[in-house]
């Protein structure tokens, strides 16, 4: 009879903590939250972010340049210049209480085989010590893997986790429930 009871017992504090936390280790069940920043010249990223916040029930904060880049031939220009010149653009506004955040998802267009420097720039802006920060990117034709060096070096104390290039919104579900953060 004592054997039973502590199997019934034991099964009580199982199903309790998987109900208080989850499967999957996702952020939100543990009482955290979880950010989607963005930054998106033609608007593919920021179908992609849409979707990830979606799946994740996170929330959105788009990553927009105080000076906006201009038309698509003069852009791939001034994005090698800021490449080149290691520049930091300013971005509007900032993400309010960033340290309620346990997980940042980091979405941009991969340019000249990198992260814009935008987002280099909204990575060292933040606070992201003890975060996870999940890079995803567009591109049409650079691995996400090409940025994942400026990605790891800007977001100090940060741990960088699987990142995805999704340049189809589809691709988002699976990913996402394979990370463990589906909501």
């Amino acid at each position: 009879m004592k054997m039973k009871h502590k199997m019934i017992t034991l099964a009580a504090v199982f199903l309790a903590s998987v109900c208080s936390f989850g499967f999957g280790g996702r952020a939100e069940a543990a009482g955290g939250k979880i950010l989607v920043a963005y930054f998106s010249y033609q608007g593919h990223t920021a179908g992609v972010a849409r979707e990830i916040a979606a799946q994740t029930g996170g929330d959105l904060f788009e990553i927009v340049p105080v000076t906006p880049y201009p038309g698509y031939d003069e852009c791939l220009d001034v994005a090698k210049a800021e490449k080149n010149n290691n520049a930091r653009p300013a971005f509007e506004g900032n993400v309010e209480n960033m340290a309620d955040y346990d997980v940042v998802f980091v979405g941009y267009p991969i340019w000249w085989y990198d992260a814009p420097m935008i987002v280099l720039t909204f990575l060292e802006s933040n606070d992201l010590s003890g975060k996870t920060v999940i890079p995803f990117a567009t591109s049409g034709g650079s691995p996400l893997s090409d940025s994942l060096d400026s990605v790891r070096a800007s977001a100090a104390g940060a741990t960088i986790g699987e990142g995805i290039l999704a340049n189809d919104a589809g691709d988002v579900a699976p990913w996402i429930s394979g990370l463990g953060y589906a909501k």
